[in-house]
């Protein structure tokens, strides 16, 4: 298997680097992380945070006050909160969902642990998502992180993508194969 690409470039990841060196140092890095998943999972739940995040109209004060209430109310505190008031105040909120990405690249890089992302057409059950971390985890040698994504376009089956490797295991996949199978054979 080729080697994973763990580095992290950019805007991104120099504010990425600065948090998780910080994390570490205050051995916090689970904690952080926990946090800057909650405040993703909320981007994803909400239009208006994430107009709120990606706008560039509305004024960085007033960003940084409602950005303030909805990291109250989701009890996210600490070296987390003061870190994504610092990207507002910097202006480069709109940057978030990279640099949580890359944040989950630096503890994963720190904790020997690969990342997998999925692709499924519904949701798994928890003695799914054990086995396929088990398989993974026979293939790599590491323990494995699953990022999981629901896309019920693929029918059935599921994608990974470990590293530079991808198995596309899809229905859809499988069934555009036999069409053009067919489209050859006639």
């Amino acid at each position: 298997m080729a080697a994973e690409d763990t580095s992290v470039s950019g805007v991104s990841g120099r504010y990425a680097t600065a948090l998780f060196e910080l994390a570490r140092d205050q051995k916090v890095v689970d904690e952080v992380k926990a946090d800057l998943d909650r405040f993703e999972g909320l981007l994803n739940e909400s239009a208006d945070l994430k107009r709120l995040v990606r706008s560039p109209v509305f004024a960085a004060d007033a960003q940084s006050k409602a950005l303030s209430a909805v990291l109250a109310k989701a009890g996210i505190a600490g070296i987390s909160a003061n870190f994504l008031k610092v990207l507002t105040a910097n202006r480069r909120l709109f940057a978030v969902a990279d640099v949580i990405r890359a944040y989950r690249v630096l503890v994963a890089k720190f904790k020997g642990e690969t990342t997998a992302d999925v692709t499924v057409a519904e949701a798994l059950s928890d003695k799914n998502l054990d086995a396929l971390k088990v398989a993974l985890k026979s293939v790599t040698g590491k323990d494995v992180a699953l990022n999981v994504k629901v896309d019920p376009s693929i029918i059935g089956g599921l994608v990974v993508k470990l590293g530079s490797r991808m198995v596309d295991g899809s229905l859809r996949t499988k069934l555009n194969s036999i069409k053009h199978a067919m489209k050859e054979a006639g």
